[in-house]
Parts: C-alpha cells; sequence; structure tokens
C-alpha cells in the first residue's frame, strides 16, 4: 500500500476546529495507507518550518505528498512546499480548500500556474471550484468531495414551535458571526421566540467581538467555545434550525453535517453553497449580509412544517452521497 505525506494544519488538539487533515488521514490509515501528517505546530513559523523539514526528511520514502490548500495566508504554505517537492520530484496532490481560490487565481496568477498546473493532480471537494477552476484553463482537476460517516449522525425530525439557532465554525471574520448575533436580535425584535448558540473556538479575535456586540445589543446567546464532534451532536438536538452567516466558503462539513442530522439549513449563498444546496428543496440560501432574507426564510421555516419535514428529509438523502464508504473509492482511485 502507498506511502503518503499530508501537509496541513494539525491543530485540533491545540483549540483549534478539527479539519480534513485529522479526518483523511485517519481514514485513509483505517484503508491500508500510511500517513505521515504535519504540521501541529502554532506558531505560523515554526509551523512553516516544520512543513518543509517533513517533505525533507520524508522525501525518499513516500509515494504522494496530499497538500491542504487555502485562500489566505495558508496558500504560501501551499506554494512553498509544493515547489519543494517539485525540487524532489515528488508527486504532490493540493486539495482545494479555500472558498476564495478563484480569487487568488486572478490576483496571483503565476504563484497559481506555479503551483496547481505542475501538480500530480488537484483535488476539488466541490463542484464549484472545480467549474472555476476549469474556466482559467486548469485541467489536472478532479472532483472528490468531503466525506463524513452517515452512521455518526442519527436524523432527527424537530419541532419549530420556536426558533434555536445553532451556529458552528472557527470565529473568523470570513465567516461573519455578527450576522448570526445581529439575526437573533432581529427575529425577537419581530416577535419571535428565538435563542441562538454558537460553537467553535477562537479564530482571529471574532470571538470577543462577538460577544461585546451580544451585550450592545442585549441578547443573549450561548456560547460553548470548541466541543469535540461527540458533544456537539449531542448539543444539536436541543435546536431547530441551521444558520451558516459566511462570506466565502466551499464545502464546509459542518453544513453536511447538519443536513445529516436533520436541521434545516439556511446559508448566505456564496462559493459553493448553491452546489450543495438547491434552494427550497434541502436547505434555504439567502444572499451574504442578507438580514431580511434570513429572517423571511426562518420564518417560513417555522411557518411550514410540513414542507420543513420534506426538506430535511431531502437533505438527508443528499448528504448520503458523501458517506466515506463512497467517497473512499475516489481517492483509491487517485492514489492507487
Amino acid at each position: 500500500m502507498k506511502q503518503l505525506l499530508y501537509i496541513g494544519n494539525l491543530l485540533s488538539q491545540r483549540g483549534k476546529t478539527q479539519t480534513t487533515i485529522e479526518t483523511l488521514s485517519e481514514n485513509l490509515r483505517m484503508e491500508g495507507f500510511t500517513v505521515y501528517a504535519f504540521s501541529n505546530k502554532m506558531n505560523k513559523l515554526l509551523r512553516f518550518v516544520d512543513m518543509l523539514l517533513a517533505v525533507l526528511s520524508h522525501a525518499n520514502k513516500v509515494d504522494y505528498v496530499l497538500i491542504d490548500t487555502y485562500s489566505t495566508q495558508n496558500f504560501y504554505y501551499a506554494f512553498f512546499i509544493s515547489q519543494l517537492c517539485r525540487l524532489f520530484k515528488l508527486k504532490y496532490i493540493p486539495i482545494l480548500h479555500g472558498g476564495n481560490l478563484p480569487n487568488r487565481l486572478k490576483d496571483n496568477p503565476k504563484l497559481c500556474a506555479a503551483l496547481f498546473n505542475n501538480a500530480y493532480k488537484n483535488v476539488s471537494p466541490s463542484l464549484y471550484i472545480k467549474s472555476e477552476f476549469e474556466k482559467r484553463g486548469y485541467s489536472n482537476i478532479i472532483y472528490i468531495p468531503n466525506s463524513i460517516d452517515i452512521k455518526n449522525y442519527p436524523f432527527k425530525q424537530r419541532p419549530h414551535e420556536s426558533v434555536n439557532l445553532l451556529w458552528l465554525r472557527s470565529f473568523s471574520k470570513i465567516y461573519n458571526p455578527f450576522l448570526a448575533i445581529k439575526l437573533l436580535k432581529a427575529l425577537k425584535d419581530e416577535g419571535l421566540q428565538a435563542s441562538l448558540c454558537m460553537v467553535g473556538p477562537e479564530g482571529d479575535g471574532a470571538l470577543k467581538e462577538a460577544q461585546n456586540l451580544a451585550k450592545d445589543l442585549q441578547v443573549e446567546v450561548k456560547f460553548t467555545g470548541k466541543l469535540s464532534k461527540d458533544a456537539w451532536i449531542h448539543l444539536s438536538e436541543d435546536y431547530n434550525i441551521f444558520i451558516n452567516t459566511t462570506n466565502f466558503d466551499n464545502m464546509p462539513v459542518s453544513v453536511m453535517e447538519a443536513m445529516a442530522l436533520g436541521l434545516p439549513v439556511v446559508s448566505t449563498n456564496v462559493g459553493g453553497m448553491s452546489f450543495l444546496i438547491e434552494n427550497g428543496q434541502d436547505g434555504m440560501l439567502v444572499n451574504p449580509d442578507g438580514m431580511e432574507e434570513f429572517v423571511n426564510a426562518i420564518t417560513r421555516i417555522i411557518s411550514h412544517p410540513n414542507d420543513t419535514k420534506t426538506m430535511a428529509l431531502n437533505a438527508r438523502k443528499r448528504v448520503e452521497q458523501f458517506d466515506w464508504e463512497t467517497v473512499k473509492r475516489e481517492w483509491h482511485s487517485l492514489l492507487r
């Protein structure tokens, strides 16, 4: 079986949100692959150096290098790792997570060409990113969606006498957590009985800002911090609508998980969300920062219970296609 080096942010044991490097590494190990994963250093410079050293120390024994590739600062990790792989003639595979990568292609065309054109393959977890890359002439790109273990997500139909919102992400400005708090205020101003729970670790200082905003707006928000997957799945039983307020997105596992659990999803229609959710069929899509649209979508969910039940069932069926038992075939095909 092949040996893999996986480069990404291995930081869940350091208080950060678990990312694909951890879930996919473990799944591939269970399939018989040997996977070396880096890096768990908190300091960005030390993490970058650790990643480079990992390539140097594993160059003679791995068949492929997987590289989690994002659109913000971490893009440069991926770029320099890829060029080091080229130096050692290693086959590398960027996994395209950043919802804002299309803008990166436009803003840094030479760096992107050096990174993506020389890849063995580029793996896109969403058809949105795949289509955006193909528009710009990239042909060495394949679609392998993010996966979940569907058996770990018990489906539950929920009553909607009140509005109990659940938000799950790291607290970073790119995910616009402030909109969730403003939405709670707007719902209460409409006279609706509403609550909000926000689950996730600090990202870029947005958690403190969100807590201050809740105080300023005089709304009570439950901030749990980071929770284990089992803990937040258990917590989700007390909530009946999942909101995704982000300004950029790709194929978020958190939304897939909510759909699997039976939580009706209201999300901003950004990035790859329209490739995951068909508006009105298996979720609701609204414009970024579309406060009035969010309120209208939530009002529709609670006032049309039969339609909401059908939507939740459709969402569950939709995400069953992303079960690891199905998705793993694509990884075997790529890495064999």
